[in-house]
């Protein structure tokens, strides 16, 4: 058992995810592997970022992590529970349902058009909390408007009444209202303009910092999960195949396929041309269990790349490669 898949003292860890799979039946005797045998850990106050092309399963896990969706096999550990054998439609009444929140990818989609931003932002509180008094329910809401900086005077409103970024900040203000310990985030900006983008970056990251949060940070933009993120987790097709530090995977990844991601990342400053990964992506339909994920678009692939899938190898301290040919 790799450190990467073997937990932390329990002390260090707030969730723990273990040997994950999530399979969905797409025919007679055939299944699509969205997770395949995920393994990683997020400590408390830690910012972990999951990085990856559309399809490859990021949005299955993170359904899977909030217990959206049950899991096939595989342990999801929350603090000393296991979470992962309680049945998504019995989750709502564990007291961990409160712990990991869950902010969505659009904004618009995920608030309830009848809600106003006050009926959005306390219906948590009222549901999970179990809070009836008009006057603190009030209080609270005009707390955690001035949290995510939302004027008070929009909390009357309803989404159609909201621009984008108001609409983020009350799909915001609604995750932090039961002070989870950790917020799963799914590409909470990429529906924003991008003026609007930097200026909920900032809040998301003063607020982690302010209430002491862990993140689960999910996003196509890399530059996004460098500037936001302690860890980084790389995912193709369903397997994490490389997962470190921020800044030691951008300066030295060690994964093909890593590399051609962090080489197509624009920048003023001269650098070598975007490294290609031609053909096509293989099937997730019933995969071949001893060929590596990237074989066939992976510029090093090799004969043994279809023998032997690759395992993730520690090749420097909390730095992690599943690639043959990682030196």
């Amino acid at each position: 058992m790799t450190s990467l898949t073997k937990p932390p003292p329990q002390t260090d860890t707030l969730l723990q995810v273990h040997d994950l799979c999530k399979t969905f039946p797409v025919g007679k005797n055939a299944n699509l592997h969205a997770v395949d045998h995920i393994s990683f850990h997020i400590r408390p106050g830690e910012s972990v970022g999951l990085v990856g092309e559309s399809g490859c399963g990021k949005s299955t896990l993170i359904r899977l992590i909030t217990r959206l969706l049950n899991v096939t096999s595989g342990t999801i550990q929350f603090e000393d529970t296991i979470l992962s054998t309680v049945d998504v439609r019995q989750f709502p009444k564990s007291p961990h349902r409160k712990g990991i929140q869950l902010v969505f990818q659009d904004p618009t989609d995920s608030l309830n058009p009848r809600f106003t931003a006050y009926d959005t932002i306390t219906e948590p509180i009222k549901r999970l909390e179990g809070w009836r008094d008009k006057a603190k329910l009030q209080a609270r809401a005009t707390e955690l408007a001035d949290l995510v900086g939302l004027p008070q005077e929009l909390l009357s409103r309803f989404p159609h009444q909201l621009s984008g970024g108001q609409k983020a900040r009350v799909g915001i203000a609604r995750a932090i209202a039961l002070n989870p310990k950790l917020l799963v985030l799914d590409e909470p900006t990429s529906a924003l303009d991008v003026s609007v983008q930097a200026v909920i970056l900032h809040l998301l990251a003063d607020l982690k910092e302010r209430l002491g949060m862990s993140y689960l940070f999910v996003s196509h933009d890399l530059n996004v999960v460098r500037l936001l993120c302690d860890r980084i987790l790389v995912m193709y097709l369903g397997k994490i195949i490389e997962a470190g530090p921020v800044e030691q995977v951008f300066n030295h990844p060690r994964h093909p396929y890593t590399e051609a991601l962090i080489s197509a990342i624009p920048s003023f400053e001269a650098k070598p041309h975007p490294i290609p990964l031609t053909g096509e992506p293989r099937s997730p339909i019933n995969p071949a269990p001893n060929v590596c994920r990237l074989y066939g678009r992976c510029p090093k692939g090799e004969e043994t790349c279809q023998q032997v899938m690759p395992d993730l190898e520690e090749i420097a301290p909390d730095h992690w490669a599943a690639c043959h040919f990682h030196n």
